[in-house]
């Protein structure tokens, strides 16, 4: 049994300021001297970035589509390990999850758009994936955030809708954001009194603190450091002069203690190493540490290539390699020794006169993939292995171009992988998520990376090159990463 009090920050539907609330508590509970742990509901990799600016540890995700019910609980005490208090954000509201036929706000489909033959690979339930779900998984107290600028005594009718509607989700309490003065204030309390609902905080309405959004969601904190350091501080000094911080702590440290052993790579690695053939030493049992030379895997990093979740890198090291960061905008060189090459999400078109003025890094990168290294890349990694991103020359790995879209294509996706590759098995199904607003077109005869139920192909194979739209949880997966670092120490 492992205690770690905490909370989630939920709300009834994106826009009510959950990201505010959340980084703003992350921040004040930092400055109280507290070590506090961000996580993240869902596949978002931006928010966490925030998370991480505001207590000086990583941004955590926490996905029941993408690694599975039984992963959440290990892998929230292995992110918050040495912690005094965990926060959870919540994604969209409380109670949305996964359907079929569902849709996100602007049209993008949030169901799984392709499912394999054989059927979904998660319960057929709309809340499945949602806030809640994390939350009950966690056993962990629910806060909602209520955007309250247009309410009145109708709040307490809101609010209890949501205190009943799953009892699987108990609420705790409510924080109410953009009020407008005391008498509205003292309205919206009186209203909630009386279904007997805790107000945890009260925060007036303000542009003072503002971070700026574009087409993805937020503007990622790598891209504006400086600015978002200093919105994030403005946070914290508004959540704490908004909020009851020590009521807020109180309602966390009731959370009960979770029957679960913390996640950890190496154990992954060893009790999954799919179909990878390892000697593991007996003088170090469930470790794959010292069974091959170290290689050196370069992970893309910096302003354009900001989108990954942390486990990746944790695995990778957990096999054996050595992870070496770089920035495809400013370093002309890949890491010394570099033998696998990852190249994640983010806002390649956002810096496309920059990465495409950066020749020599360009043709480093080409050079490695033509050497047959391992070289994994995921949805901006794939814009940036291209030909041309709008016109501009990128690494001409593959033979295609890649340009700027209308239609946001958002959604988790279930398929099967479509060939062998250096982190999969043909046939093996994966689950994985796509986030952009750019369209490949493609004219090689590379082999596709994935197949959906449709018959559609997603992606493409080429030597030790696997690149595709979908974002992929490793920690879901570790055979993933054992492969990669296979791979990378062959090339060594």
């Amino acid at each position: 049994m492992v205690a770690v009090p905490r909370l989630v920050i939920a709300a009834p539907a994106s826009g009510s300021g959950k990201t505010t609330v959340a980084t703003g508590l992350m921040a004040a509970l930092a400055c109280r001297g507290l070590r506090v742990s961000g996580h993240k509901s869902g596949p978002d990799y931006i928010d966490p970035g925030y998370h991480a600016l505001a207590t000086g540890r990583p941004g955590r995700n926490l996905d029941p589509v993408l690694c599975g019910e039984n992963l959440m609980a290990p892998l929230f005490l292995h992110g918050a390990a040495g912690a005094d208090v965990a926060v959870i954000e919540g994604v969209m509201g409380l109670f949305d999850g996964v359907a079929p036929d569902s849709v996100a706000p602007g049209g993008a489909a949030l169901g799984d758009a392709a499912t394999p033959a054989g059927g979904r690979d998660w319960p057929d339930d709309p809340g499945f994936g949602s806030t809640a779900h994390l939350a009950g998984l966690l056993a962990a107290p629910v806060v909602l955030v209520v955007d309250a600028a247009a309410a009145g005594r109708s709040v307490a009718a809101l609010v209890a809708g949501f205190r009943d509607y799953d009892p699987r989700a108990p609420l705790a309490g409510v924080i109410l954001n953009r009020v407008g003065s005391d008498r509205h204030e003292r309205l919206l309390r009186d209203a909630l009194d009386g279904i007997g609902m805790p107000v945890f905080g009260v925060i007036r309405r303000t542009d003072a603190v503002a971070t700026p959004s574009r087409h993805l969601g937020l503007v990622p904190a790598a891209e504006r450091l400086a600015s978002a350091e200093r919105a994030v501080a403005q946070l914290g000094a508004l959540i704490s002069a908004s909020c009851d911080i020590g009521a807020l702590m109180a309602l966390a440290s009731s959370a009960p203690s979770l029957a679960a052993a913390p996640w950890d790579p190496a154990v992954a690695l060893f009790t999954d190493p799919g179909d990878f053939s390892v000697t593991v030493p007996e003088t170090s049992p469930g470790s794959w540490e010292g069974t091959r030379p170290e290689p050196v895997i370069a992970l893309a990093s910096g302003p354009a290539f900001t989108f990954g979740y942390a486990e990746q890198a944790e695995l990778l090291m957990a096999a054996g390699a050595r992870v070496a960061r770089f920035d495809p905008l400013t370093d002309e060189s890949l890491p010394e020794g570099t033998a696998g090459l990852l190249i994640g999400g983010g806002f390649p078109q956002i810096h496309a006169s920059e990465l495409a003025a950066n020749g020599p890094m360009r043709r480093q990168v080409a050079a490695l993939a033509a050497a047959g290294a391992p070289v994994a890349a995921e949805c901006a990694g794939l814009l940036y292995l291209a030909r041309t991103l709008d016109g501009l020359p990128m690494c001409g790995v593959l033979g295609a171009d890649a340009a700027m879209a209308p239609k946001l294509t958002l959604g988790y996706r279930s398929a099967v992988a479509a060939a062998d590759s250096v982190i999969a098995r043909a046939g093996e199904q994966v689950r994985g998520h796509e986030f952009h607003r750019t369209v490949v077109t493609n004219e090689s005869g590379d082999r596709p990376a994935w197949q959906f139920s449709s018959g559609a192909c997603e992606g493409f194979v080429r030597g030790g090159v696997v690149a595709s739209y979908l974002h992929l949880h490793w920690a879901g997966q570790p055979s993933f990463a054992a492969r990669f670092a296979a791979a990378a120490a062959e090339a060594a």
